[in-house]
Parts: C-alpha cells; sequence; structure tokens
C-alpha cells in the first residue's frame, strides 16, 4: 500500500508542476479509457430446424424467432441462410394460418423468414456442406446458398430439433457427431471464422461437443447434457402443440430484451441455465469466448422491435414425450364422445408403438451379449460412446432393418442400448447381425 500511495503522489506532483489546464488535458490524456479495437468483421448466421411434423412445432417457430432476433439487430439476409422443412405455417392443423408464434399470445416469427432449403433439402448432407461453403455440392437445391465467411468474421449456429446420444436428427437421416465435428474442423482449417458460437437444441445435446476441442475459437452451449432430455414448453390450447423448447426460448427471449452490444456470451448462458430448470445447459470449447458480447454473433445494431412484456409459463414437459402430452391434452378437451374415443386409439396406438421398439431393443441387446449378467447395465444406463464407428454403423442398421427413425421418433430413446453394446467391446458385425436377426 505504501509503495502506491508514492507512484500516486508523484503523478499529482508531477501535474501539478504545470498550470491548471496543463494538469486538465495532461490528466485526460493519462487515463483516457481503453477501447477494446471493434469487430470489424461480417456477422454470418446459419439457422437450423431439422424435424418436420405439426406436433413439432415447436422447433420451426424456434427458428423463426431466431431469424427475427439476429435480422432485427442488423445481420443483414444476404449473411443469413435458413434451414426448415417449412410445414408448419400452412398446415391444415393451424388455426392462423400462414403464421406461427414462439410464445403465447406472442408476435408472428413466420413473416419474412428466408427459406433456402425446405422440405426434402434439409438434410445432414447439405447442412455440412453449408457450413463447409461447399456451393458446388449444393448446385442445384434449395437457394444454392453456402457459408462464404472468411479469417476476420463471426459464424452463429443455431440447431433445434431431437436428438440422441452422439447425433442429431434430421426430417430424413440423422447427423453423428464425428461427421459435425469434422465439419467444425474443416471450417476451421479453411479459416472460415475468426470465431464461431453453436447453440444447440436437442436431447443428449451435450453429447455433440463433449470433446469439442478448446483451441479454435468455437464456444458451444446445448439445452442438455449429454444424458438427459430437453424441455418443450408453451402449450397452447388453440393450436394444441408446444410452441418453443425451454432453453431456446430462453435465449431467444433474453436477446429480445436486452442489449446485445453489452450482454456477454457467458450473461446468456447464465440466463439459459437458471430458466432451464428441469436439464442442465451446458458450454463447451473455448470458454473464454463467453466473455464477448452476444451482439458480435446475434448482430451488433440496436433493435428497433419493441419487445413483449413476457409472463412467466412453466408448463414444461421432455421432448420425446411431446406427442402424448398433446393428446393428453386433445382427450380432455374433445366435445364429443367419438372425437374423444379416436384421440384415446391414437394414444393407445402411441404407447404399443413404443413398447414394441423398447422390446424390439431388449431383444438385440440379449441376442448381441448372450443375456450375460451385464445386459442390465447395457439397457438401462447411457453410453460413453467410446466406439463411435461400430455405434454408427448400429444406428444405421436399426434405421434400415427396424424402426426408420424419421417415422418413429421414440427410437431415437433407445438408440443408447447400441452405443452400451459398442462400448462394452462387443463387434459391430456381431451388434448389427443381432439387429438383423431381431428385426427380420
Amino acid at each position: 500500500m505504501k509503495l502506491l500511495y508514492v507512484v500516486v503522489l508523484i503523478v499529482i506532483a508531477d501535474f501539478a508542476a504545470s498550470s491548471p489546464s496543463d494538469f486538465a488535458q495532461q490528466f485526460n490524456k493519462v487515463y483516457q479509457p481503453i477501447n477494446e479495437p471493434a469487430f470489424k468483421g461480417k456477422i454470418w448466421a446459419v439457422l437450423v430446424a431439422g424435424s418436420s411434423g405439426y406436433y413439432n412445432y415447436r422447433h420451426q417457430a424456434d427458428v423463426c424467432h431466431a431469424y427475427q432476433v439476429v435480422h432485427s439487430h442488423g445481420v443483414p439476409d444476404e449473411q443469413i441462410i435458413v434451414m426448415m422443412y417449412d410445414d408448419i405455417a400452412h398446415n391444415e392443423e393451424n388455426p392462423t394460418q400462414g403464421i406461427i408464434i414462439n410464445h403465447p399470445d406472442g408476435p408472428d416469427v413466420y413473416k419474412g423468414v428466408p427459406k433456402d432449403y425446405t422440405g426434402k433439402d434439409v438434410t445432414p448432407s447439405n447442412f455440412l456442406k453449408v457450413l463447409t461453403g461447399d456451393k458446388e455440392g449444393l448446385h442445384g437445391i434449395g437457394s444454392g446458398r453456402a457459408l462464404e465467411s472468411g479469417p476476420h468474421d463471426h459464424v452463429f449456429v443455431y440447431f433445434a430439433d431431437h436428438g440422441a446420444p452422439g447425433l442429431i436428427a434430421f426430417p430424413t437421416g440423422e447427423l453423428m457427431k464425428k461427421d459435425l465435428n469434422n465439419a467444425i474442423n474443416t471450417m476451421y482449417n479453411k479459416k472460415f471464422f475468426a470465431q464461431l458460437v453453436f447453440y444447440l437444441e436437442a436431447c443428449e445435446s451435450g453429447s455433440m461437443f463433449d470433446t469439442l476441442s478448446d483451441s479454435m475459437n468455437v464456444y458451444a452451449t446445448t439445452a442438455a447434457n449429454s444424458k438427459e432430455s430437453s424441455y418443450a414448453c408453451y402449450f397452447d390450447e388453440k393450436r394444441a402443440t408446444y410452441l418453443g423448447d425451454r432453453y431456446s426460448v430462453s435465449w431467444l427471449e433474453d436477446s429480445d430484451q436486452e442489449n446485445l452490444d453489452q450482454e456477454t456470451l457467458h450473461k446468456q448462458f447464465k440466463v439459459a441455465k437458471k430458466n432451464t430448470n428441469q436439464s442442465h445447459v451446458m458450454q463447451y470449447g473455448n470458454l473464454s469466448m463467453s466473455h464477448e458480447i452476444v451482439g458480435i454473433f446475434q448482430g451488433e445494431r440496436q433493435s428497433k422491435v419493441k419487445p413483449m412484456k413476457l409472463r412467466p409459463i412453466y408448463d414444461d414437459v421432455p421432448s420425446p414425450d411431446v406427442p402424448i402430452h398433446i393428446l393428453k391434452r386433445k382427450i380432455a378437451a374433445a366435445k364429443t364422445l367419438e372425437s374423444r374415443q379416436q384421440l384415446q386409439l391414437l394414444l393407445a396406438k402411441e404407447f404399443e408403438t413404443r413398447r414394441r421398439i423398447e422390446w424390439t431393443t431388449r431383444t438385440i441387446a440379449n441376442v448381441a451379449s448372450n443375456e450375460n449378467d451385464e445386459n442390465s447395465l447395457v439397457t438401462s444406463t447411457m453410453p460413453a460412446l467410446i466406439n463411435l464407428e461400430c455405434y454408427t454403423e448400429a444406428v444405421k442398421a436399426f434405421d434400415s432393418m427396424c424402426y426408420e427413425l424419421d417415422d418413429y421418433e421414440y427410437g431415437y430413446r433407445q438408440l443408447f442400448v447400441f452405443g452400451n453394446l459398442c462400448d462394452n467391446g462387443i463387434p459391430t458385425t456381431k451388434v448389427v447381425d443381432s439387429i438383423r436377426q431381431t428385426c427380420s
């Protein structure tokens, strides 16, 4: 403390030797605030809803809302790429044709959304081509647009859909952890970004990034850890579906309300973590990036859109159980005995399908492991995914021989069994043969 006092006295004494005006000028010069250099690159955004079907309304609502956030904060449309099946806004079940909302009584988030890739073009392959700038591979597909970012640019990627250990789902096909991480490595090696931020909404989403390098200036947050579901929220009686996902609406509504030129990624992470109270919001990669401001990824301009006053609503349900909760609510609201009975039949069919899928995966486990003592763990614990190659082949085999995952989404809930079989050292050929034997 004595040394500090001496230094201060010397500085003041030196200034005091000058005239009062000279003193003020020298003081201002010495103590002028140091501003960090402004971000001079471009902001690029890739926004993806990986599901289809009206009961999955929330994923496209999340992504449309994400577009409104980055657009209203100044990211130009030519630097935003959107992938969504686009079967919600004009779906016959939608009572407000051409309108999608992401919050009860909320504004239309569908209007103005560019649709670069829709329908059958929303695939894992096309998503990876967009990320890695493969315009040649996208020729004649959708808008044909891909990232054209450079070494000084910031890239923001947001994805919402179903997931399982080591994969995220698309309307047709799955994107495996290894392929996504390879694409990010390619982007890094091609100098496609100065910094990249990835927000991921899916069950077991943490499993996609739990090995993400911290040396590439990539920062990711996920709706859940590697062993749990994410959660849907905001059931709307009029639309008879869930309007959003808890993690997603947490960061989206925060971006609507906050000054993104001042809020940090870490603060937004903490907001999402606090509001998402049934799953564990996680962060991966280069965590020092979390001290960057949100605006240099989602748009630096102050939004002219007046944020709506939000009322807290917590009606969260695990994402895999959304079809069941929707049917139960429809049954409770049914006005005729006939419609109630039809809905009850659909619910019974859903439960029966789930039982069949569970029986199938447990039978496969018994065949592959010769019903040994470890089989109970294989069918009850989440895998570490040590053998990703084996797991990938097992998922492909189950999808092609047993239940097409695009049509039987509950199948994603049972894929962990194959991860455990592979982690336990059972050869890939035996796992695949067991799937073939069971499902033939």
